[in-house]
């Protein structure tokens, strides 16, 4: 099976700098590399901890990490990464290219199955991602599909995807991240989020695995789906419990105890240090595509479009003093230890285009803070100091340092006199309703990439319809953005990609901060950990 792409050049993750090491702590036999399956199973199930959440089973609505490590072991997709490589390939699909500038052609193997026995044909496929657009939930993907128009399906085995724009160099990608899990009609809603336990006793499953127990962020149990093709290997294991953990040490104390297997998202600095003079265990960590940064709602943050001050010139002015006094080596070093790095872009380093756009612009111009530069432009602008600012985090799903990065962010602020701030915490599954209902002026998130491709850092976040809902809208950007994703000479669009976070970093929608090093652990007992090089952590291969 082959995946064509004709001549059809595209911006590709430089492996050598991000590579298979991004989320996770690995056990010590390492992660084989391949396919998986080498080492004999023992008939016990695998157990994973975590301290990340699951917003939502469906993969209409959900747009994060925690759900994704559960939807990835379960769901199908028609086209996908194997662990070590960035190169998009075949998955359930037999075959997949395009079959015009602006038509995306796929065909399915016969006989295909769902693990509740129904027929998996291109009927579902196209109801998948036309629900998918349907329903555009606020904490879902849906807006990575601007680009798709409509979706014809000739017979049961052949998809067409056409395309609005011709020469789509990221459409491929897209279809391996959460808008393209593949659902069963038969048991999915068409216009709204399905339950996850009316899923679960659906068994409405394609990917290598069946979810036969779920209790709502506390645990899932995994067996293999039997009827799963596609591009992984079959389990190597009898099955797989994850279990959330409330709280990072005491998912630390599980893995010191033996209680866990594999522990992934997230431990703090202080325990990874503390586990790797552990011989029970082995701590790999390495550079990642993981970014973390502040959102302001253009509507309700201070001089926000809806305020009773609305004044974009003096909202404007806000952003960028926040700007100037962030001092993003001090939380680097003093709540990370390194761990995170400054990042001063909205591409991080290792992806082709990443520039440090922010750096010039702001501070001391050098990545410092800058007290006077910050309130001289405040003051230009004509706003009142301090800036009365609400800044929100979560507690649980950044990993348990979050509290401690934005108590320092507040001191910042606070500490040049500048701003007052009102700092607030809510746990992820509110959260994560509330940030998209502009209950929060300014807040917390982070990124995990979707698919190995700087667009993945831009097109989710600056377009007016994005998965932020933070109400930014530019022409300019909106232009670039959708310029750079059809073009295909790759020096032109690398030089897009450059003016994007240009362009982006003078309005400041979103404020970077770190981006980091991800890291995982596993018992000396467990083999064939593999944090794929597209940043996807799969249990099929795991072995104990």
């Amino acid at each position: 099976m082959s995946l064509h792409h004709s001549a059809r050049g595209r911006l590709g993750l430089a492996i050598g700098a991000l590579g298979a090491s991004a989320i996770l702590l690995a056990g010590c036999a390492g992660g084989g590399g391949g396919n998986g399956g080498d080492g004999d199973a023992s008939g016990e199930p695998i157990i994973v901890g975590t301290t990340d959440k699951v917003t939502t089973l469906d993969p209409a609505g959900s747009y994060d990490n925690g759900s994704l490590a559960v939807q990835t072991q379960v769901f199908p997709y028609l086209v996908n990464t194997d662990y070590n490589s960035t190169e998009v390939v075949p998955d359930l699909a037999e075959s997949a290219e395009f079959t015009s500038d602006t038509e995306y052609t796929v065909t399915l193997p016969e006989g295909l199955k769902w693990a509740n026995g129904n027929d998996l044909t291109s009927s579902d496929v196209k109801f998948s991602f036309e629900r998918n657009i349907a329903i555009a939930d606020p904490n879902g993907a849906s807006s990575l599909l601007y680009n798709l128009d409509s979706i014809e399906t000739p017979d049961e085995t052949t998809v067409v995807f056409k395309l609005k724009s011709p020469n789509d160099q990221v459409f491929p990608f897209i279809l391996t991240s959460f808008p393209g899990a593949i659902v069963d009609e038969e048991v999915f809603s068409a216009d709204s989020i399905t339950p996850d336990q009316d899923i679960v006793d659906a068994n409405a499953f394609g990917g290598p695995y069946s979810i036969t127990s779920w209790d709502f962020n506390k645990t899932v149990e995994f067996t293999p789906n039997e009827n799963y093709q596609g591009l992984l290997d079959a389990p190597a294991n009898e099955g797989v419990i994850l279990q959330y953990f409330a709280e990072s040490s005491n998912l630390k104390l599980a893995v010191q105890e033996g209680d866990v297997d594999v522990a992934y998202r997230s431990l703090s600095a202080t325990d990874v240090d503390d586990l790797s003079g552990n011989d029970n265990v082995q701590v790999i960590d390495g550079p990642g595509g993981e970014i973390r940064y502040i959102v302001f709602n253009f509507n309700t943050q201070p001089y926000g479009a809806t305020t009773p001050e609305a004044d974009p010139a003096k909202a404007l002015a806000v952003r960028q003093a926040i700007a100037d006094l962030i001092d993003r080596d001090e939380i680097s070093e003093q709540v990370y230890k390194g761990t995170y790095t400054p990042l001063y872009s909205y591409v991080p380093e290792g992806f082709a285009g990443a520039i440090e756009a922010l750096k010039p612009l702001y501070g001391d111009g050098n990545g410092g803070p800058d007290v006077e530069k910050a309130a001289a432009r405040l003051e230009e602008a004509g706003v009142e100091t301090p800036v009365a600012l609400s800044l929100q985090y979560s507690p649980d799903h950044y990993g348990p340092s979050s509290g401690d990065e934005y108590a320092m962010v507040k001191s910042q602020l606070e500490e040049s006199g500048l701003f007052t701030v009102d700092l607030k915490s809510t746990e992820w599954v509110q959260y994560s309703e509330d940030r998209t209902s502009d209950v929060y002026p300014a807040y917390q998130l982070g990124w995990f990439p979707d698919y190995s491709d700087a667009d993945n850092y831009l097109t989710p976040f600056f377009l007016t319809e994005n998965f932020l809902g933070n109400h930014f809208s530019d022409a300019q950007t909106e232009e670039l953005i959708l310029a750079q994703a059809v073009e295909t000479d790759p020096d032109t669009r690398t030089q897009m990609i450059e003016d994007i976070q240009s362009r982006v970093a003078e309005l400041l929608s979103t404020l970077p901060l770190l981006q980091g090093a991800q890291v995982a652990v596993a018992s000396t007992d467990v083999d064939g950990v593999i944090l794929d090089a597209s940043f996807k952590l799969r249990f099929a291969p795991i072995t104990k």
